[in-house]
């Protein structure tokens, strides 16, 4: 099959289209024939090996041990291995996988979800990583009600676009924050006010928010808690400062630190892959309450285009890697 493949850290330019054998499931796994494939800021960090800690989690310390990117993955089931029991070949799926950018790959069960009929394998493949960290971070961290001022950094992003419609989907007033090239954007998905960082401070005291979503933001944690209610909540995830060794980890490993000596609730994510929390955004898209915003599509032999791309730091919305339609996948 064919897949895009890297054998060192780097920019983008490491990432080559190659041809390779095609995986096979293991024990409670699904391969999928990949027709579309999300790309989302962590590919960018595996690619790059940035910051260095991470190669520390077994990602690899001189050269990745996987060599295939991409985790967000829609495609039809193509084959089970021994003990799938909620999928069989010909259903088509979305979820998280091993490798998502080539024409086959194969995930676990348990990180995969049926994927609706309403939902292109475009859009599918938008949501499961972008879409469970907004949803986790609101609902779970932020503990979001209805009535509650909601500000969202990065609004226009893969991650904040979520975030934007399923905070007004709570019932939460939004304010999006994001560039003016954005702007428009954020409101048609529903932000109820927008703030154009190149232009005003949010954290200038005039107002306060009950929750604010950080998204691979870089402001000390001192200004945001200006913006926050006495007892608001603060929920980062992802930072892009703080140099190549640590990144933006200090800011996160602060927050958990200061978090138990004052009022505000700080809170960092750590993204659990559940498979119930993909059926309840598919029935909110379904429903016509959530939208996956995306911003651009590549074939899969310009997918390093794509992670160029979001690894610019200024995308809009998703960017989707789809297979090149009426081509078979190689050996078919």
């Amino acid at each position: 099959m064919k897949a895009i493949v890297q054998d060192s850290y780097g920019p983008a330019d490491v990432l080559r289209l190659r041809d390779i054998d095609r995986p096979a499931p293991k024990e409670g796994e699904v391969l999928v024939r990949v027709h579309a494939a999300g790309v989302d800021a962590g590919v960018v960090h595996l690619m790059t090996g940035k910051p260095y800690l991470l190669r520390l989690f077994g990602f690899g310390l001189r050269a990745p041990k996987i060599k295939v990117r991409g985790a967000d993955v829609a495609g039809r089931v193509e084959a089970v291995g021994r003990g799938v029991t909620r999928f069989r070949p010909g259903d088509e799926v979305f979820g998280t996988c091993v490798g998502a950018f080539a024409e086959y790959a194969r995930a676990r069960q348990d990180d995969l979800a049926h994927k609706p009929a309403g939902l292109t394998f475009e859009q599918a493949a938008a949501v499961p990583v972008s879409g469970r960290t907004a949803l986790q971070s609101l609902r779970d961290l932020g503990r979001v009600r209805a009535g509650q001022q909601v500000l969202v950094t990065g609004a226009g992003g893969g991650v904040g676009t979520f975030a934007v419609q399923l905070a007004r989907a709570f019932g939460a007033e939004v304010t999006a924050v994001c560039g003016p090239g954005k702007a428009d954007l954020v409101r048609s998905i529903g932000a109820d006010h927008v703030v154009d960082y190149t232009r005003e401070d949010f954290t200038d005291r005039r107002h306060r928010y009950d929750l604010i979503l950080d998204i691979a933001g870089n402001r000390p944690l001192s200004r945001l808690r200006r913006a926050l209610t006495p007892r608001g909540a603060l929920v980062i995830m992802g930072g892009e400062e703080g140099g190549r060794w640590i990144g933006g980890v200090d800011r996160q490993l602060r927050a958990m630190l200061l978090s138990p000596l004052v009022r505000h609730r700080l809170r960092v994510l750590l993204l659990k892959p559940r498979e119930e929390d993909l059926r309840l955004l598919a029935e909110l898209i379904e429903a016509g309450r959530l939208t996956p915003v995306i911003g651009a599509t590549y074939p899969l032999e310009e997918a390093p285009e794509a992670v160029r791309y979001v690894a610019g730091g200024h995308a809009t919305g998703k960017a989707v890697v789809v297979g090149t339609p009426g081509r078979p996948p190689s050996g078919e």
